[in-house]
């Protein structure tokens, strides 16, 4: 199940739990290396999230605000939920392969928990 995601805008739809409505988020999408490596860095805060693939780890060095990272497994299921302070490096997770970033404390409000799959959707090209 190979994704292939270009460096752009797209929206992350998180289903709702029990039945509710799903969340649909802004996400930026870093696929190229120079995207990926710079990440959310330099920013002061996070407009919705960024996707970052592939990857399965993640450092927030030189990064100033604090952010929750999800890890994402090949179906796109969160693997793991972290919040990271700046200046720390996060442990690689041996089935990610995908790294959702966004500020600290959303992801819980958004129902982005371990075991919830999500979905990338991108706009059409040329559409």
């Amino acid at each position: 199940m190979g994704r292939r995601w270009r460096d752009g805008r797209g929206q992350l739809v998180v289903p709702g739990g029990d039945g509710g409505p799903s969340v649909t988020v802004p996400l930026e999408i870093a696929t190229s290396y120079r995207a990926r490596t710079k990440g959310l860095l330099g920013r002061d805060f996070v407009e919705g999230a960024i996707l970052l693939s592939p990857a399965n780890s993640v450092h927030t060095f030189r990064m100033r605000i604090p952010i929750d990272v999800a890890y994402l497994d090949r179906h796109l299921r969160v693997i793991s939920v972290r919040t990271m302070r700046p200046g720390r490096l996060g442990m690689p997770r041996l089935r990610a392969r995908h790294v959702v970033e966004a500020g600290a404390g959303v992801m819980g409000g958004w129902g982005v928990r371990e075991g919830t799959r999500v979905e990338v959707v991108v706009p059409a090209e040329g559409g």
